[in-house]
C-alpha cells in the first residue's frame, strides 16, 4: 500500500461570495416599463432609494457604482427620450438591471495546483502555490476561482484566507487577433469562403474586435442582398472572434478576488475543470496555460487560457479534428520540438497528441485503455503530466461500479511519452467515508498536482462539493508504479 496522507484541509464553498451579473427581466416591454417607472420618480425619491441600495450592497462588492453605471449605459436605449438623467438616477436605473450571483453556492471543487509566479520573501524550503478551483452556483453554472498558500520544508501546508470580495474582470475590447491564425481557424470551422476572404482582406496583420466589426459592416453595406449562407458566414466570424478574447483584473485585487466567469458564446453554461500548467518554452521563457471545458448547454469544447501573472488572461479556441470532448492536459514543455497533449476524445480511453501549433490538434494515438475494475467505465487524466527523473507522472481518474471515481497514476517514458513504463493496478486515492457524500457522491477528482520535497502534493475534490489536499511519498509511489 502507498502511504497516502490526507491533510484534513478543507476548502469549502462559501455562498456569501457573490458577484454582480447583468439582469434582464424577460423581454423589451418589461425593460421599458421598469425604465419608465424609475424615470417617473422625483429627485428626492431617487436619492432616498439609491441611498438605501448603496447602503445594502456597496459593502458586498468591489467598485459597485461603476457596475451600475455600465448597466445604465447598456440599457439606456430603452428610455423613451434622449434626455440624460442625473448621475444618481443613472446609478439607480443600473441597480434595477443588476443582480447578485453566488459563485460557490453549490460547490467548490476540481482543484489544479501550480507554483506561484512570486516566490520572493519566503523561508528556505518553502514555496508559494496557486490553486485554481471550479466554482459552481445556481443553474450549475461554473467559473474559475483562485486560492493561494505555502508549503514548507516539512511539507506543512498553510492556505491563505480568501478575500470577502469576488469580482469579474474587465473584458478587453481591443484584444488583438493575429490574422494568419484567425484565418486558419476559419478554415477549420469551414467558414472560409469568398465573403470571409473579402472580410479578412480589409484587415491588417493584427486587428482588434472593433476593426473586425467595422469590416463586417462594410461587407454588409456592399452586399445588401446577403443570402442565408452569407449571413451564416458573418455569424461564424463573429462567433470565432467572441470565443477568443482577453480579460484583465486590477493589480490591487487579491488573487482570491479574481473570478473568470463565462463570457463567450461557447461558455454560456460554464467554464469547467481548468487544468493549469507552468509551461517552459525552448528559449527558457515561461508562462501558464490551462486547458478547460467550455459548455454552451449542448456541446462541450476544449479551450485554452494563457497568463503570465494571473492578472491578464487570454482565452482561445482549440481547433482541429481532435480538439473535442473533455479532459485535455498539456505537457509542461515541448517534446522533440512539438507540443504534447493528453486527451480523451471518445469519453473512455486516454490518448496522446502532438502538434507544432498550440491551437491546432489533428491526430491522436491511443495510450491507455481501461484495464482494471475500478476504471472499467472510463479513464481520463487528472491534470497535466508532471516531469520527474523517473519519467512523466500522469495522474488519472477511473470510473468503476456505481459510477465511483478514483484517482490512479501512470508513468510514461521521459523521452517518448507514448510508452507506458508503469501503472498502478489499484487506485492511489478512493473516496473514504468522509468524502463520499456531496453534490455528486462517491467521487474524488483532481485537475493537477505538484512535486515538493520528494512528495506529490495532490489537491483533490470530494464528491464534487469541497476540496482537500493529500500528500504522497514519491519513493513508494514510483516503487508501486514500477512493480
Amino acid at each position: 500500500m502507498i502511504p497516502v496522507v490526507r491533510t484534513g484541509l478543507q476548502i469549502k464553498p462559501d455562498c456569501a461570495r457573490v458577484v454582480f451579473r447583468p439582469f434582464y427581466p424577460g423581454n423589451d416591454t418589461r425593460v421599458m416599463k421598469i425604465m419608465a417607472r424609475v424615470l417617473s420618480l422625483t429627485d428626492s425619491e431617487v436619492s432616498e432609494l439609491l441611498k438605501s441600495v448603496l447602503k445594502e450592497f456597496n459593502g458586498r462588492h468591489f467598485h459597485a457604482e461603476a457596475f451600475y453605471l455600465k448597466r445604465y449605459e447598456a440599457m439606456k436605449g430603452f428610455a423613451l427620450t434622449d434626455i440624460m438623467p442625473s448621475r444618481e438616477r443613472q446609478l439607480l436605473i443600473g441597480a434595477f438591471f443588476t443582480n447578485e450571483y453566488s459563485l460557490e453556492s453549490a460547490a467548490l471543487f476540481n482543484p489544479s495546483m501550480v507554483w506561484h509566479p512570486d516566490q520572493e520573501g519566503l523561508p528556505k524550503g518553502t514555496r508559494r502555490f496557486i490553486l485554481s478551483l471550479r466554482a459552481t452556483g445556481e443553474g450549475h453554472l461554473s467559473s474559475i476561482t483562485f486560492r493561494s498558500g505555502t508549503i514548507d520544508a516539512k511539507n506543512q501546508i498553510v492556505l491563505d484566507a480568501p478575500s470577502r470580495w469576488a469580482t469579474m474582470p474587465e473584458v478587453v475590447p481591443d484584444a488583438n487577433y493575429e490574422k494568419r491564425l484567425f484565418e486558419q481557424k476559419l478554415v477549420e470551422m469551414k467558414h472560409i469562403d469568398l465573403l470571409a476572404t473579402e472580410v479578412m482582406e480589409d484587415l491588417e496583420d493584427n486587428f482588434s474586435f472593433e476593426q473586425l466589426q467595422t469590416s463586417l459592416k462594410n461587407i454588409e453595406r456592399r452586399h445588401r442582398d446577403l443570402y442565408v449562407d452569407g449571413k451564416q458566414t458573418i455569424r461564424g466570424i463573429l462567433l470565432l472572434a467572441q470565443s477568443n478574447y482577453e480579460v484583465s483584473f486590477e493589480l490591487e485585487q487579491q488573487l482570491s478576488e479574481r473570478i473568470i466567469f463565462p463570457h463567450s458564446p461557447t461558455e454560456t453554461n460554464g467554464i469547467e475543470d481548468a487544468r493549469f500548467v507552468q509551461f517552459t518554452e525552448e528559449d527558457g521563457s515561461q508562462c501558464y496555460y490551462a486547458t478547460y471545458s467550455a459548455y454552451d448547454g449542448r456541446v462541450v469544447l476544449p479551450q485554452m487560457l494563457q497568463t503570465d501573472d494571473f492578472t491578464h488572461f487570454k482565452l482561445n479556441t482549440l481547433n482541429g479534428p481532435e480538439a473535442q470532448n473533455k479532459g485535455m492536459g498539456l505537457f509542461p514543455r515541448r517534446i522533440n520540438g512539438n507540443y504534447a497533449m493528453i486527451s480523451r476524445q471518445d469519453g473512455e480511453n486516454i490518448y496522446i497528441m502532438f502538434s507544432d501549433n498550440l491551437h491546432f490538434w489533428h491526430s491522436k494515438e491511443l495510450l491507455i485503455k481501461p484495464s482494471y475494475p475500478w476504471e472499467y467505465i472510463q479513464l481520463g487524466n487528472c491534470g497535466s503530466p508532471i516531469e520527474t527523473d523517473e519519467g512523466w507522472l500522469l495522474l488519472t481518474h477511473g470510473v468503476g461500479a456505481m459510477r465511483k471515481y478514483s484517482i490512479g497514476a501512470v508513468l510514461l517514458d521521459k523521452d517518448d511519452p507514448r510508452k507506458v513504463i508503469g501503472r498502478l493496478k489499484e487506485p492511489l486515492l478512493s473516496p473514504d467515508a468522509n468524502e463520499r457524500e456531496g453534490y455528486v457522491p462517491n467521487v474524488v477528482y483532481s485537475c493537477g498536482g505538484a512535486i515538493h520535497n520528494n512528495m506529490l502534493i495532490l489537491p483533490y475534490a470530494m464528491s464534487d462539493y469541497a476540496s482537500s489536499i493529500a500528500l504522497v511519498p514519491l519513493k513508494e509511489l514510483f516503487a508501486a508504479l514500477k512493480s
